[in-house]
């Protein structure tokens, strides 16, 4: 297996307080549509919530198979946890609904890419931590990425596994 590049860390690696982008018409993998069109994806207004509501509907949105969502949660839970500790593992979770959004979308390198820092983050806190079997999870998101790269997990929107348990 190739080595990972490293991550890109962004201006600073510190996420901003609030959305830098305007609300878009999504379907339902979170692609945008045409601004004028319907959207298929209704989102809430995760940064009007709490950083505890935000981290709830992003593992009912995981047990509901609702990716994008479950990734737009955590990532603004993300943002509202700077200075807690809780930021690693909230962005974790964020980009582990972000490699299973690439699954669906049939995007293998992604879907592999973020799993895998998926993985490195969550398995950096101490198992139950917030609740969550973490090294289970890191296990489970390793392997994902694995099945992708060797053909027995196949990214596209029929792509068949179980949601991890979060």
């Amino acid at each position: 297996m190739a080595a990972m590049p490293k991550e890109a860390t962004g201006k600073t690696g510190v996420p901003t307080p609030s959305r830098n982008k305007p609300e878009r018409p999504r379907d339902g993998l979170g692609r945008p549509l045409p601004w004028d069109a319907r959207p298929e994806l209704e989102l809430e207004d995760y940064d009007a919530l709490s950083l505890e509501e935000n981290d709830r509907l992003g593992r009912e949105a995981v047990a509901a198979g609702r990716w994008f969502p479950a990734h737009e949660a955590w990532e603004t839970a993300w943002k509202q946890a700077r200075g807690t500790g809780d930021e690693e593992l909230f962005k974790g979770l964020s980009q582990m609904g972000a490699g299973y959004v690439h699954l669906l979308r049939g995007n293998a390198h992604g879907a592999m890419t973020l799993l895998r820092r998926a993985a490195g983050r969550v398995g950096r806190y101490a198992d139950g931590h917030r609740g969550i079997a973490t090294l289970a999870l890191r296990d489970r998101l390793l392997a994902d990425a694995a099945g992708v790269e060797e053909g027995s997990l196949v990214p596209g929107p029929d792509a068949v596994f179980e949601p991890p348990t979060v």
